[in-house]
């Protein structure tokens, strides 16, 4: 038998394919945990050292729900949640299956503070993770902070409005969120490799078996300042958070805890 005159593209080099196929996963990744979404995605999963993009209708569509088997399969490293929209939630997070010991909280002043803060982390590679929610962010901020990315080998992944869909960006993986009666409908706006044809669902049975109750529920706090903050030790980084209050048995930050009736605080 004749050998083919054309060598299949990844046996020449694994960021080869061919545009009928989805690309060959190279680089490490986490495995997404969801079975018909890791079949849409090269290496079944989310790519580490990368920028990712989610994009959401609003804040809240379940865009930890999807990530939380890849945050929980991280076995080590903070886990950085950057200019949120809302104040996280400590029984929430720890519902999700989360160790909430490895989260920390980063709110900033300006913008330019959550950019510059973003960029130290990515680069410092100290981090398992950083989930960035910006209000704006131009293509070149973006190109940036992907780059500084691959610097390491950490989650990286920027949520932000699904108007965004249209604007260019460096991200290899480009996921739309929407939630419908059935649970929730993800779309592959971009992947490395054959254009995703219809979106999937996720039932929302599945999505709600991700929560589960964790015992341990302090969430530290940070406010950026102007030395770098990752240029300190991880247990500096700890020391240097705010001091949580009790709540029913349960740590809570202090704005949530005015949220409370004087009967249940700790």
């Amino acid at each position: 038998m004749k050998s083919s005159p054309h060598p299949a593209p990844e046996s020449i080099h694994p960021s080869l394919w061919r545009a009928s196929q989805l690309a060959r996963a190279h680089g490490d990744y986490v495995a997404c945990g969801y079975s018909d979404l890791a079949a849409e995605l090269p290496g079944a999963g989310w790519p580490m050292g990368a920028l990712s993009e989610i994009l959401i209708q609003h804040p809240g569509t379940a865009e930890l729900a999807l990530l939380q088997p890849a945050l929980a399969g991280l076995q080590r490293g903070h886990i950085i949640l950057l200019e949120p929209p809302y104040q996280p939630q400590a029984l929430g997070l720890a519902e999700l299956g989360l160790d909430i010991s490895r989260i920390l909280w980063l709110r900033c002043k300006t913008h330019s503070d959550a950019l510059w803060s973003a960029e130290q982390i990515l680069r410092s590679a100290s981090c398992a993770a950083l989930l960035f929610w910006p209000s704006q962010i131009r293509s070149e901020n973006l190109r940036r902070l992907h780059l500084a990315a691959q610097s390491g080998n950490t989650l990286f992944t920027v949520i932000r409005a699904q108007q965004q869909a249209l604007n260019p960006s460096p991200a290899p993986l480009r996921l739309k969120l929407q939630r419908v009666a059935l649970g929730l409908q993800v779309e592959i706006i971009k992947r490395r490799g054959t254009q995703a044809h219809a979106p999937l669902i996720i039932p929302q049975a599945r999505l709600a078996a991700m929560y589960r109750a964790r015992p341990d529920t302090t969430i530290y706090e940070h406010e950026h300042v102007e030395h770098p903050l990752i240029s300190e030790s991880n247990s500096n980084i700890a020391n240097r958070a705010q001091a949580t209050r009790t709540v029913a048995g349960r740590a809570f930050t202090t704005a949530q805890h005015r949220n409370f009736p004087a009967e249940l605080a700790g």
